[in-house]
């Protein structure tokens, strides 16, 4: 009985090219999903500024940004929604995420009212975990706490 010679038998190369073509793909992948989270954040609305805000860059996955314009529109995912078709999305989101986090973008020379109607709207869903958009003061603020 001849056994093959196991010292002759070559190892099987290690293929770096569908590794390397694998992980270009992924950083793609998070490249664009961040570009997309941030767009969001980049419609013409100036939040007014607050001094104890939280700067807070990283965004939990799944928040819904809700934008309040000038106008009273309301604009989610670049879409402007009427307050009856953004009470059925938020109810559908509600149904299938209880904790479902909002953030709510609204100018600062919006009238209260149309932030209102959103906050209602958020209730109505269902929907209790809602934070304010705000920016930085431009300037120190003027107002000094008295020790």
């Amino acid at each position: 009985m001849k056994f093959r010679n196991v010292s002759k038998i070559e190892p099987i190369p290690l293929q770096l090219a569908p590794m390397i073509d694998i992980l270009l793909l992924l950083l793609l992948f998070f490249i664009i999903t961040m570009n997309l989270a941030k767009q969001e954040t980049e419609i013409e609305i100036a939040v007014p500024a607050a001094d104890e805000g939280k700067n807070n860059n990283a965004r939990d996955i799944g928040e819904i940004v809700v934008n309040v314009k000038k106008d009273g529109g309301i604009m989610v995912e670049g879409e402007k929604l009427s307050e009856e078709q953004l009470l059925n999305k938020l109810i559908l989101i509600a149904s299938v995420h209880k904790d479902q986090a909002i953030i709510l973008r609204s100018d600062e020379n919006s009238f209260y009212k149309f932030t209102i109607n959103v906050l209602n709207i958020c209730q109505k869903a269902g929907i209790w975990n809602v934070s304010f958009a705000t920016r930085p003061p431009d300037e120190p603020s003027a107002v000094t706490v008295p020790k």
